[in-house]
């Protein structure tokens, strides 16, 4: 019962003591090999260190830019909308049911790739101008809130 159960073969073992004599195989030098910064005490290498020359990070120049106030917009083409029932409403959480829209909190925009066949009434944070086009060609009305 309780008292008969064991670890398994192999599933505990003793760690390795490092520098105890040549009987075991890491004496000496301890597995370090000989001299040179990785045999010391404190011979950790920080990453990117290339031995006291210019790291290739600071010896590159910098390129680029990044806006934190950008707004990443999901797309939506006028194509994927003919799902809908002909002359329903359809918003953000109409096309996060259907699937076309991943997040509820992230603004939606309205491409004018495809063709819409069905009219339909879109409320939508932006669109452009050949989506709108589209949606009213085919008796639909867009309305944008930005």
């Amino acid at each position: 019962m309780l008292n008969d159960l064991t670890y398994p073969e192999g599933a505990r073992t003793d760690r390795k003591r490092k520098g105890q004599g040549p009987g075991t195989g890491n004496g000496k030098t301890a597995g370090r090999g000989h001299k040179g910064q990785k045999a010391r005490k404190s011979g950790h290498v920080r990453r990117g260190f290339e031995g006291g020359q210019m790291p290739i990070i600071q010896r590159l120049a910098k390129r680029g830019f990044t806006n934190i106030f950008r707004t990443e917009y999901q797309v939506v083409n006028i194509g994927d909308l003919n799902e809908f029932a002909a002359n329903s409403k359809v918003d953000k959480e109409a096309l996060v049911a259907v699937g076309l829209v991943r997040h509820s909190q992230r603004p939606v925009k309205l491409l004018g790739a495809g063709e819409l066949k069905i009219a339909l009434t879109i409320t939508i944070e932006k669109a452009s101008k050949s989506a709108v086009a589209a949606v009213e060609a085919a008796g639909g009305q867009v309305h944008t809130a930005g």
